[in-house]
């Protein structure tokens, strides 16, 4: 199938969809590294590798409008038909691809989860919400002053790095949390995370929901900490307690005023029930409650997506621009709070499902989403992969950062598109692949085999190996990895060995987004005053 078999669009229809709010998902069929190097405002990144994997989560309809792109590369054409078998009757190619995006005067944003960034910056550019720099929070916390500080991003986090005396509390926890944390009015809130969005947003969150403390946003957050030249903690563990009933009841209140004000409606399982017959919708059913809560126990047909998180990466979640979201919790705070944010980044439709009494729930981790049955595959189990190392090609799909956290030894390191066709392949006949928890490498196998390879796949991935008693190795070695590792950006405000130069550009781009914003003019997005 070639892009004749598909129509096209042109970008300034996209646009003309964006901007009256017709549903519509723009997929960028590159890499990660790629994707981060520019991209339109509401382009989502689903590598053509990835496809089979992620699809089902990002657009649960099989009809929604699709737009395909990519940067010449000619994952195109090769998309086409993989959604075509996977049922996706909708899908129209960006026409130009990226280039005739940028000829054609469209806006290119670089970066990773570029809309909830831009907002957060033009959050603060309206509200002007309150900031402290680093070196006098750093002199606040010598002086023994009265304040807390309370890290909004997700704990992962949080454990690799932190201002010291922080504590955890996800951004869709603040306004839940943070009376019992600091309970007296004259104790300063200190809001922060690794660079801007997530501290203004999460500041902002406080002072929405009325509380009578100071409240700022730690300017810059760890990059701002560590460019000041300020030690930071690694390997912290303090959380947020329980929450008191009459601090839940007082953060009920005022989540619903701001859920009001925002135009988030609040929903019973018989709308909910309408909603899912809509066969012109495109649905997502969210619970943002954290993950603990969630595997002990939520609603069937929901996916876990944390209330900050969601607003920090919608489009992790939410393929489709302009899609209909539900979201619940148990509390009445979190999802109303999530609400009434995702409705100011431009979501037309934003339900909260309140009362879980007449719905069917389960337990565990979230199920994996997937478009069409995996194919069945030749499988190996670890001990007997263990034994023929020296006679196979042991290929890993994992992303390169889940590589060099661990990897078979000996293992290669791989991305799928494009693999089968890899020059260092041409003699290979022996394979087997593996991939995390091998579903990645189940989905690639019979591409391989196709080309007359013997392929195996190793039975539960690598996580099966491990659990098998058998060693992993780390690190990603040029020499021996079929691919460079493009496959996922590396964020400047992540881990713990970022050149101060390069957070210095991160931090400079993020205040050049309202501007760019302006330009784009696709947004849709309304902030409370």
């Amino acid at each position: 199938m070639t892009h004749s078999a598909a129509s096209t669009l042109s970008p300034e229809e996209i646009r003309r969809r964006l901007r009256e709010g017709e549903e519509i998902a723009l997929l960028d069929l590159r890499e990660e590294g790629p994707f981060a190097a520019g991209h339109p405002l509401f382009a989502v990144n689903l590598p053509l590798g990835r496809i089979e994997e992620r699809i089902a989560g990002l657009i649960p309809r099989r009809d929604a409008p699709i737009v395909l792109y990519d940067d010449g590369e000619g994952r195109v054409a090769r998309a086409l038909p993989v959604l075509a078998t996977l049922g996706y009757s909708q899908v129209a190619v960006l026409e130009g691809g990226l280039a005739g995006w940028r000829q054609s005067g469209g806006e290119i944003f670089i970066d990773v989860n570029v809309p909830s960034k831009a907002f957060g910056e033009l959050v603060e550019h309206v509200r002007h919400t309150p900031s402290i720099p680093a070196r006098a929070l750093h002199d606040r916390i010598a002086r023994g002053d009265d304040l807390v500080i309370l890290d909004a991003r997700r704990f992962s986090e949080y454990n690799v790095m932190s201002i010291p005396g922080g504590r955890s509390v996800p951004g869709g926890e603040l306004a839940l949390r943070v009376r019992d944390i600091a309970p007296s009015a004259d104790t300063t809130v200190v809001v922060n995370c690794a660079g801007r969005t997530r501290s203004i947003i999460g500041a902002q969150s406080l002072i929405n929901a009325g509380i009578p403390n100071p409240v700022v946003a730690l300017r810059n957050g760890t990059i701002g900490w560590t460019l000041e030249g300020l030690a930071l903690d690694r390997g912290a563990t303090r959380r947020a307690g329980d929450v008191t009933r009459d601090n839940a009841a007082l953060a009920r209140q005022n989540a619903a005023a701001l859920a009001e004000r925002t135009g988030v409606r609040v929903i019973g399982a018989d709308t909910l029930a309408a909603l899912l017959a809509d066969p012109a919708r495109t649905l997502y059913r969210l619970d943002v409650r954290t993950p603990e809560e969630y595997e002990r126990g939520h609603l069937a047909g929901f996916r876990s997506a944390p209330g900050g998180q969601l607003v920090q990466a919608t489009d992790e979640w939410i393929g489709v621009r302009h899609g209909t979201i539900v979201l619940t919790d148990d509390d009445g705070v979190r999802a109303r709070m999530t609400g009434h944010w995702l409705r100011q980044l431009g979501w037309r439709e934003v339900y909260v499902l309140d009362g879980w009494s007449d719905l069917p729930r389960e337990s565990g981790p979230e199920p994996v989403l997937l478009a069409a049955s995996p194919p069945e595959v030749e499988m190996i189990a670890p001990s007997d992969l263990a034994a023929l190392r020296d006679e196979a090609w042991v290929i890993d799909l994992a992303t390169s950062p889940e590589f060099r956290r661990g990897h078979i030894p000996g293992a290669r390191f791989a991305i799928r598109t494009g693999l089968a066709d890899h020059p260092a392949m041409e003699t290979v006949r022996e394979i087997v692949l593996t991939s995390p928890d091998g579903l990645a490498a189940r989905l690639a196998a019979p591409e391989l085999a196709r080309q007359g390879r013997h392929v195996r796949v190793l039975g539960g991935g690598t996580r099966a190996w491990q659990q098998a008693g058998l060693g992993l190795e780390t690190g990603l070695d040029p020499a021996t990895a079929l691919f460079g590792a493009d496959d996922v950006y590396k964020r400047p405000y992540e881990g713990t060995d970022n050149a101060a130069a390069a957070m210095q550009a991160y931090l400079d781009w993020e205040f050049g987004l309202v501007a760019q914003l302006e330009r784009d003019g696709t947004h849709g997005f309304t902030v409370l005053e």
